[in-house]
């Protein structure tokens, strides 16, 4: 996944090399990535399941965008109303073209009216901030200091509740306070890419081993380990969360064709790119996504078609074989009429699978939204 280009590393490393990672293939946004550990991958599923575990996700990009123009232009560049969004508080957005199709999914942090962070992936997001920025007051540019660690499990808000200075229960989903953790300045955001509670710590990346180090000995007695990528892609499979540009292969995939309606605000006013072709798609989806339950003791082959009664029908994005559910799971691209739950098909040379309700693990989320927290 990624060209194996390298312009940045994540000063973790030293750990991650420790722990076993080889960090000399693929990279992912320039940056080489722990896809795995000694340890396996579905132990430390488990242990995510069950008490918590910690993840390096500095390979994301964060790009610091300020100014009086901030506001508007990044109401240019995501289908969300900006505007709404008030200090402390994030969100996930939609970037798309001129054709309404997805380029980019971008978590807006709001930090003041004036100064905003992104969060992106390998998408083209910063080349289109730049055309959007031009003659504006408005400046931005990617952090490359920030680290990012992610302590994703039940036991999550335990360990880290008693190291800050505010009330951590008090925090909803897609919030973020600075704070001091461990004596050092953060950001700690509530949310993550596992299907549990967890929450998000950005640091300097002179902080970064320290409080990577000090998140495991303070959770030691809670079972806390290091989890790899490779774990956090069978996670965030089980919980049936996307992964652009993946699960996004035709190219010209719009939001409502993957379940990403709600990146979209259909009352916002401003104008932004691929407005009026990205509403005009909206109920015209040619394939929809879905989740399946595939007759095999192993993960399908991703990019296997899918068929129904001998006609192709489809196509998989993202699969495992899931240890903790003990199911072999699909991400899959489907014609809409074939979306209803139970509905069988075959997929590749004669896998048999059903379509069923998503996400495959806690489909009622509430592992990351638990009553007693929110």
């Amino acid at each position: 996944m990624g060209l194996n280009t390298v312009t940045r590393n994540s000063v973790i490393n030293v750990r991650h090399r420790e722990l076993g990672a080889n960090l000399d293939g693929d990279t992912w946004n320039g940056m080489p990535i722990p896809w795995s550990y000694n340890t396996d991958p579905n132990d430390e599923v488990a242990a995510v399941r069950t008490r918590a575990g910690l993840y390096d996700v500095t390979g994301l990009n964060i790009v610091n965008v300020t100014g009086a123009d901030a506001l508007e232009v990044l109401n240019e560049l995501v289908t969300i109303d900006v505007a709404k969004l008030e200090p402390g508080t994030s969100r996930l957005a939609a970037e798309v073209n001129e054709d309404g199709a997805l380029v980019d999914d971008i978590m807006v942090i709001c930090d003041t009216k004036e100064k905003y962070r992104l969060s992106h992936g390998s998408g083209a997001t910063q080349e289109t901030l730049a055309k959007l920025s031009q003659g504006k007051e408005i400046s931005f540019e990617q952090d490359f200091d920030v680290h990012i660690l992610s302590l994703q499990g039940p036991k999550s808000f335990d360990i880290l509740d008693p190291e800050v200075e505010f009330e951590l229960q008090l925090l909803p989903y897609f919030k973020h306070v600075e704070a001091t953790l461990f004596g050092r300045e953060v950001f700690i955001a509530r949310g993550g890419y596992s299907g549990e509670r967890g929450y998000e710590v950005y640091c300097s990346s002179k902080d970064a081993v320290f409080i990577w180090d000090a998140i495991l000995d303070k959770g030691k007695p809670y079972g806390v380990i290091p989890a790899s990528w490779d774990s956090l892609d069978l996670t965030r499979v089980e919980a049936n969360l996307l992964f652009f540009p993946f699960d996004m292969p035709e190219g010209d995939t719009t939001p409502w064709e993957v379940n990403m309606g709600w990146c979209i605000d259909l009352d916002k006013e401003a104008d932004y790119i691929g407005k009026s072709a990205v509403l005009a798609s909206k109920d015209k989806e040619r394939i929809k996504q879905a989740g399946v339950i595939c007759m095999s003791d192993e993960a399908v082959e991703v990019g296997s078609k899918i068929y129904k009664d001998g006609a192709e029908v489809g196509m998989v994005t993202s699969s495992s074989y899931s240890q903790y559910l003990m199911q072999s799971l699909a991400m899959v691209h489907i014609k809409p009429e074939f979306t209803a739950l139970g509905t069988e098909v075959v997929i590749g040379e004669g896998v048999k699978a059903y379509v069923t309700k998503t996400p495959f693990y806690d489909p009622m989320r509430l592992r990351t939204h638990p009553k007693n927290i929110d």
